[in-house]
């Protein structure tokens, strides 16, 4: 719980053995100021994978979702619908990319008022080779088009952000795919939403191959789904927040 809000996490992972573990030892490891536990409950999504990432999961203190189709958006939305209700939902990739002690961060935006937290990796310490240049130039590309087709300022889509349960519901997330960050955060804009970001540290990949900027299939894929979303999002319409 911080400040008054259940928190919980959602992780997609698809063998990530070597580091779900930490990964989810880290989110139970975060206290509040007066000791109080952050995290309510974790839930890991096993997308698939050919290794132990479920069992270690397991092993590590989180629940587990499992979902053999691939997809990102999908194993997303499993992970959620398998998630305790809680106030507020973080979203958390299960590769050690991301400083965990910056949860607070996010969650403090949302503490503050915030619909949706970024957790911009553009605003944050980049270690060298965290993402690949192919991923640098897409997320580029992806901001730039959403800067001039909405007016929004953006600089990341990154996976590591913050939501408030309330606001994911009035989303009505549907892809399954690689336009699910996109697509959570053009709805917000569209639905007038407050969006913040957040500066986050990221570091290269320890162990493990990027299921992204690992393979060519994965950063075409990625391109493919993050554009193509774009263009669905900008031809319809969203209900505006009252």
């Amino acid at each position: 719980m911080y400040e008054g809000s259940t928190v919980g996490a959602v992780i997609p992972a698809r063998d990530e053995a070597e580091n779900i573990g930490e990964v989810v030892g880290g989110l139970l490891a975060l206290r509040t100021a007066a000791g109080q536990r952050v995290v309510d409950d974790i839930v890991v999504c096993d997308n698939g994978s050919a290794d132990a990432t479920a069992e270690r999961a397991r092993a590590a203190g989180a629940r587990v979702a499992v979902e053999q189709t691939p997809g990102y958006g999908r194993a997303c939305l499993t992970a959620l619908a398998a998630l305790r209700p809680v106030d507020v939902i973080l979203f958390v990739d299960g590769d050690r990319s991301c400083d965990l002690r910056q949860t607070l961060d996010l969650l403090r935006a949302t503490a503050d008022g915030a619909d949706l937290v970024i957790g911009s990796r553009v605003l944050g310490r980049m270690e060298s080779g965290a993402l690949s240049p192919p991923q640098i130039a897409g997320n580029r590309v992806a901001s730039l088009l959403i800067r001039l087709l909405w007016g929004h300022r953006v600089t990341d889509l990154g996976p590591f952000r913050a939501i408030r349960a309330d606001a994911l519901r009035r989303l009505d997330m549907r892809d399954t795919a690689y336009g699910w960050t996109v697509e959570m955060q053009i709805k917000a804009i569209q639905m007038r939403m407050r969006i913040v970001e957040t500066p986050v540290d990221s570091r290269r990949r320890r162990f493990g191959r990027s299921k992204v900027g690992g393979t060519v299939k994965g950063v075409v894929g990625a391109g493919i789904g993050i554009i193509g979303m774009i263009v669905r999002l900008r031809t319809r319409r969203a209900t505006p927040e009252p």
